[in-house]
């Protein structure tokens, strides 16, 4: 019986030696990057002059990104986005949301090798301040993506754990 030895092996810094994005050949837990965006444009900008309909959307793309980025997570993007155009009237059902997302956020910061900072918590009990959460929850996705420098959206990237 012959045994066989892998082509590389894989150091524990090999995303850091990489930038973050997975080298040909590792055998590495794969994602892929997000994008980042404007935490002020999200939260006010574009949902003013699209009269809420870009919160929505922005919402399901995130989960979206989420997913990508840690397969690990089991998300639902359209469910998510559902809650908040259907259930929005129940404030209960969007802040269970907000803080499913909030956690989800977590995960993936987790995920990247960062110190978890974004708390399931705020994310939920910032809607009740001018809708801050939506700020504050792209201000946390974007530490992710700034885990990945040169990534681009969509790129592959390695992950942490």
């Amino acid at each position: 019986m012959s045994e066989t030895q892998p082509d590389t092996a894989l150091s524990a810094s090999a995303p850091s030696q990489a930038g973050g994005v997975v080298a040909p050949g590792a055998a590495q837990l794969p994602g892929q990057a997000m994008k980042r965006r404007g935490p002020v444009a999200v939260w006010l900008g574009l949902t003013l002059i699209t009269l809420g309909i870009y919160q929505l959307v922005w919402y399901y793309k995130i989960h979206n990104e989420l997913q990508e980025f840690d397969r690990r997570q089991t998300l639902k993007p359209a469910g998510s986005m559902l809650v908040l155009l259907f259930l929005g009237w129940t404030v209960i059902a969007p802040l269970i949301s907000f803080k499913n997302t909030g956690k989800a956020i977590a995960n993936a910061q987790r995920a990247a090798g960062l110190p978890v900072t974004c708390s399931p918590a705020t994310s939920m009990w910032l809607m009740f301040v001018f809708g801050l959460n939506v700020w504050y929850m792209q201000r946390q996705l974007n530490l992710v993506v700034d885990a990945y420098p040169d990534a681009a959206p969509g790129a592959p990237v390695a992950l942490a754990a």
